[in-house]
């Protein structure tokens, strides 16, 4: 009873290694990875402001503010006055818009309103021209 040492073909020629070292594919795909990763611009998500210059001077009188409020059911409020349909929102954004000295319009959107509603307003705003809008209100979203 012997123990068979080597190989089992029996011919004095070594087997022939049948794997693929990878160690060079690895290094390849890492240096590959880190040019990727140095050649890729760096994305800044900024969204660029039409800021009015800093004034230290304190306002003649107070703005006139209209508020705009949307229930929940996509009805639409001017000065607590119900708008019956959004022409009439875009009538009154208009007449805003048209002013020199244009008055502030605030958005005050119930937290249970679609946001389908409250786009059209705020897309009606922008497209009309008017300046100074602000969202308000937003602490009924905070649990």
């Amino acid at each position: 009873m012997g123990m068979n040492v080597g190989s089992s073909s029996g011919g004095d020629e070594p087997e022939v290694m049948m794997d693929v070292n990878t160690t060079p594919l690895i290094d390849v795909m890492l240096v590959l990875i880190v040019m990727l990763i140095i050649t890729i611009p760096i994305q800044l998500h900024s969204v660029n402001l039409d800021m009015p210059p800093p004034s230290n001077s304190v306002p003649l009188k107070d703005p006139v503010v209209h508020v705009v409020l949307i229930d929940f059911d996509g009805k639409v409020y001017w000065d607590e006055n119900e708008l019956p349909n959004h022409e009439a929102v875009e009538a009154k954004l208009a007449e805003v818009a048209a002013e020199a000295d244009q008055p502030e319009v605030h958005i005050k959107p119930n937290k249970l309103a679609e946001y389908g509603a409250v786009a059209a307003v705020m897309a009606s705003a922008q497209r009309l021209g008017v300046k100074k809008m602000g969202m308000v209100g937003n602490e009924q979203y905070v649990k």
